[in-house]
């Protein structure tokens, strides 16, 4: 079990009906990435916030079920007009740059028809943030983007998942469960997230950025 797979009872444990799947899409014009560990021993983990956004939003697009290409899982779809492909690169999380980068070159996309989702310890629970390019923040998958890309400037979306208590490692706690405490805000982020990459594929970065990096937490889109 792996990626979008892996977090099925995840969102299952929301109530959330699956809908039917629609066909695939052809040459996509954006590829957005969820990042993550693949497997069952990941599933829920603070660190597959990226792939639980992208899980998301493949429900909330009918997408059909995942097929295996560029050492990940991709499932093909349509937004505004556009077609679209989501990857959750299963090369594990340090090596999420080498799946990314065969599916750019594949499809001759640019920087800018990329959006990278990913985990942050800096940002709390139920808080996403924009940024259509900068550093990795520490996000050791972003980092290995970045350093096979040999580029920062490409979009990223950041979950925030909560620092860690005092005197828990950071490479542990992202690798954690939440607590049931932080379950409904993680809902709500997870979905608030997909909205912005949709923001973003219809509408572009400056948008994206105005919409949802405001003060509050998930809820509105201001």
């Amino acid at each position: 079990m792996v990626s979008f797979s892996s977090i099925k009872s995840f969102f299952s444990s929301f109530g959330k009906k699956k809908k039917e799947p629609s066909e695939g899409a052809m040459k996509p014009d954006k590829l957005i990435v969820g990042l993550g560990n693949p497997g069952s021993k990941y599933r829920g983990t603070r660190h597959n916030a990226g792939y639980m956004v992208l899980a998301r939003l493949a429900q909330d697009l009918s997408c059909a079920s995942p097929a295996r290409k560029f050492h990940g899982e991709v499932v093909e779809t349509r937004a505004a007009g556009q077609n679209l492909m989501l990857l959750s690169p299963t090369t594990y999380m340090n090596r999420s740059g080498q799946s990314v980068g065969e599916a750019l070159r594949f499809y001759k996309l640019t920087l800018s028809d990329l959006l990278v989702i990913s985990d942050d310890v800096d940002l709390p629970v139920g808080r996403i943030r924009y940024r259509d390019s900068g550093g990795s923040g520490g996000q050791k998958g972003v980092r290995d983007i970045i350093d096979r890309l040999g580029s920062e400037k490409f979009s990223r979306l950041r979950v925030g998942v909560g620092r860690p208590p005092e005197g828990v490692d950071t490479a542990d706690y992202v690798l954690s469960e939440f607590r049931e405490s932080e379950r409904v805000e993680m809902k709500d982020s997870i979905q608030r997230a997909a909205q912005a990459a949709l923001c973003w594929v219809e509408f572009g970065p400056a948008e994206t950025a105005n919409r949802f990096n405001g003060g509050s937490r998930a809820g509105s889109g201001k």
